[in-house]
């Protein structure tokens, strides 16, 4: 079975920059379509950032111009590069596929604060 296993979270200022990466087992990765969410508190899961295998991404309006997904497939990992940051992208972020169809992991936890 899939898993995936984030990490790169942390406190920081807004404006800061963070990166964040997730590894996932099984030999599927390269032909998966990737995608980072978040669940901002008392909020649900959104999507923010999708990689699709062709080398296309996709982002939420919110975060455009500040968060970069990319992927190594060498090393089964999804990274998203997250600039100027600011207070309401606190949240845990998690990896998954595009549509969502793979089990949670545990996220990780960003939260942007002075």
């Amino acid at each position: 079975q899939v898993q995936v296993a984030e990490s790169g979270g942390g406190l920081v200022q807004p404006g800061d920059s963070l990166t964040l990466s997730c590894a996932v087992s099984g030999s599927i990765f390269s032909i998966t379509h990737m995608g980072w969410y978040r669940q901002p508190p008392g909020k649900q899961r959104e999507l923010v950032a999708h990689r699709i295998t062709d080398g296309r991404t996709w982002y939420k309006d919110s975060v455009k111009g500040r968060f970069t997904i990319s992927r190594d497939n060498a090393k089964n990992t999804v990274y998203l590069q997250m600039n100027s940051l600011k207070p309401e992208d606190t949240a845990v972020y998690y990896c998954n596929t595009r549509s969502g169809g793979w089990p949670w992991g545990q996220g990780t936890q960003v939260i942007v604060s002075s």
